[in-house]
């Protein structure tokens, strides 16, 4: 931005909340400043997912202190939803020319990082995600690797703190039709330019303080699993393949007895190759069932899913 002169383009800041109370001022010290700096309009839309601590009156609390004057909404889900689905219901409610997605709020980055992705944006990406250089939970390196090797697109996907995304990207999402289970893989394959900027963290620890319950994230990547990779299918193929290599050993094997003229073990091949080609059998079904099944959870998933009980104006303008 030149000359000091605040972007004019509105943006959206859409921040995840779930019994974060110990960090709300933290993060919002860290953001807004910025956002006040360089840009002359912008909104915050908190998701309260169902917190049972007390994140929102800490969030009101220095929203008054501090007289913010940015418009802020407070999106309270009916219950809780997890971080995809209440996401998803921020990003919609959210009406910013560019949307911010905080994932979750613990800041491990110089807040200009947030400036530099919307730079970035500005050269022609319509998708800019922000990632540490710091410490990845193993789990979480052995998750991007099997889904990108597996993943039925070219977009690969990876650790992110948070992302930019313009306009025109959400309205491809929402154009395509389908139900987001997986906002970070619907982005990164949905045909629009892309982009990653990498920063040192400030505390490489943070990545794996996260508070979000495993359960969810484990949930999570199953479900990513089933809606972007053919993961099972090819599992399936491959056990399929297996059985019927062994069956074809088996009557390669009784032909080279029979003209050796050497007696076996009466019923022992007879049963094992039953037996292998009954395996051959129900791997070879169970492939086509996951692929009718792959089908049809696009058909099924293809409306958005999360209830909100209230959205409340904490700041006017």
């Amino acid at each position: 931005m030149e000359n000091g002169q605040k972007e004019k383009k509105f943006i959206s800041l859409v921040v995840y909340l779930h019994n974060v109370e110990d960090y709300v001022k933290y993060f919002l010290n860290a953001v807004i400043p910025v956002c006040e700096e360089h840009f002359q309009e912008f909104e915050i839309v908190c998701v309260d997912d169902g917190c049972s601590d007390a994140t929102i009156e800490v969030l009101k609390d220095y929203l008054e202190e501090n007289k913010v004057r940015a418009m802020v909404n407070v999106i309270h889900m009916s219950f809780f939803h997890g971080l995809e689905s209440a996401m998803n219901a921020g990003r919609d409610i959210a009406i910013g020319d560019f949307v911010f997605e905080f994932d979750d709020i613990f800041v491990d980055y110089d807040p200009d990082m947030i400036l530099k992705t919307y730079e970035k944006l500005m050269e022609g990406n319509d998708i800019v995600a922000a990632r540490s250089k710091g410490k990845v939970r193993f789990s979480s390196r052995v998750f991007y690797a099997l889904y990108n090797s597996t993943s039925r697109t070219k977009g690969k996907i990876g650790p992110e703190t948070f992302r930019v995304v313009s306009r025109r990207a959400i309205n491809r999402i929402k154009s395509m039709g389908q139900y987001i289970p997986y906002r970070k893989a619907v982005y990164m394959n949905c045909g629009l330019k892309t982009a990653t900027l990498e920063y040192e963290s400030r505390d490489r620890e943070a990545r794996v303080k996260n508070k979000i319950v495993t359960s969810e994230r484990t949930s999570l990547a199953l479900d990513s699993f089933i809606y972007f990779t053919n993961v099972l299918e090819r599992v399936s193929m491959i056990l399929c393949g297996v059985f019927l290599i062994i069956s074809v050993g088996m009557g390669v094997y009784l032909i080279i007895d029979a003209f050796n003229g050497q007696k076996l073990v009466e019923g022992w091949l007879s049963t094992m190759g039953f037996l292998a080609l009954g395996f051959f059998g129900v791997f070879a079904l169970l492939t086509i069932i996951l692929k009718y099944l792959s089908v049809i959870l696009n058909l099924i998933f293809k409306q958005q899913r999360y209830l909100i009980a209230d959205i409340e104006k904490v700041v006017k303008r």
